[in-house]
């Protein structure tokens, strides 16, 4: 069974975004909305994880970050994205040719600051 890692990159009051990392690097992220009897799901994952492994990363976030925030739920549903990483953008730093800049080369800065205010799960 591989074992996966997460490191938190968002949270509001009710939902938060999850980086997901195994031994070899990232391998996606989850996204996790908590209402009042269901938590709800969207796992996005690369394309060379194959669906066995995909159950066994839903039963793994189930357990160590839906369980613990919330307890009670009765139903924990999610949506999967298999795919490719396209790059990630933000309206905060634009470049030269349009009103976005794909911010990849910042996340070392913002896993920094992220670290600091996150408790790896």
């Amino acid at each position: 069974m591989p074992i996966y890692t997460f490191e938190r990159i968002a949270r509001t009051p009710h939902s938060e975004e999850w980086r997901i990392d195994n031994e070899l690097g990232a391998i996606g992220r989850v996204d996790l909305h908590f209402t009042g009897a269901k938590t709800y799901g969207t796992l996005a994952v690369q394309t060379a994880v194959t669906e066995d492994e995909i159950e066994e990363l839903i039963a793994d976030i189930d357990a160590r970050l839906v369980s613990t925030a919330d307890e009670y739920r009765e139903d924990f549903v999610v949506t999967v994205w298999r795919g490719i990483e396209f790059g990630t953008y933000s309206e905060d730093e634009p470049d030269d040719e349009d009103d976005f800049a794909d911010v990849d080369e910042l996340d070392e800065v913002e896993e920094e600051e992220l670290d600091e205010d996150d408790d790896e799960r």
